[in-house]
């Protein structure tokens, strides 16, 4: 997974994307805003926007910034407002990982039934332009091919790690709202794994990859926080 780090001027900012140019041969699952579900993708694109961002059309914006890259044909598309020139890449075995690690509002998946949600609320009457950022963008590659049943299976065992990695890094939540996550697998050639929980063998890779990605990034994110004092 060859990932660029590109820039753009926008709204008065310079703000940075990381750009996939996978090719074909690839089938991915994300859950993504722009290619999100399962099926071929030539491409991934994660792309920062401001704190503030108010935009209420992001798979229109996205379309707009993969054609800015140049990208074409079908893909996946991830808004972000953490700091996308802070991503963290880990490999293992052959399964890629790259994560982008904001951490700004540390959220437990299961909330009890009507609590606020602070994405979408000014916390203790901060602007959003003075917030830190959040959002959890992670982007697997795996060498091998995965039927859709391991695909599923290829999510939920990085989401596990990234949990595990979150915990560790001492952050008490499973991510936060806003997270996305793609897998993307080689297809074609030989036949394809059936696997992809944490004992498995391309599991258990993407499990040790996303996990170390994310642990890194959370370790990466405190010390920003320090920084702003």
């Amino acid at each position: 997974m060859n990932l660029e780090t590109v820039w753009r001027e926008e709204d008065g900012k310079r703000l940075a994307a990381t750009v996939w140019r996978a090719g074909p041969g690839h089938r991915m699952i994300s859950s993504a805003m722009l290619g999100g579900g399962i099926g071929p993708a030539g491409w991934v694109l994660n792309a920062q926007v401001p704190g503030a961002y108010s935009r209420t059309d992001p798979v229109a914006h996205l379309t707009e910034l993969a054609a800015l890259y140049g990208l074409e044909g079908a893909g996946v598309g991830m808004l972000t407002a953490a700091s996308v020139a802070r991503t963290m890449r880990r490999d293992d075995a052959g399964v890629r990982a790259s994560a982008t690690v904001g951490l700004r509002v540390p959220t437990w998946a299961a909330s009890p039934a009507g609590t606020p949600d602070p994405e979408l609320a000014p916390l203790d009457g901060t602007p959003r332009s003075a917030r830190t950022p959040g959002t959890i963008n992670i982007v697997v590659a795996v060498p091998v091919p995965l039927s859709d049943a391991a695909l599923v299976n290829a999510v939920v065992t990085a989401t596990e790690a990234k949990t595990q990695a979150l915990l560790e890094a001492g952050f008490p939540c499973t991510g936060t709202a806003s997270d996305a996550v793609c897998v993307a697998a080689a297809s074609g050639g030989a036949a394809e794994e059936v696997f992809a929980g944490p004992r498995s063998t391309w599991g258990a890779r993407i499990a040790r990859a996303v996990h170390a990605a994310v642990h890194a990034g959370a370790v990466d994110y405190t010390r920003y926080l320090e920084t702003r004092g």
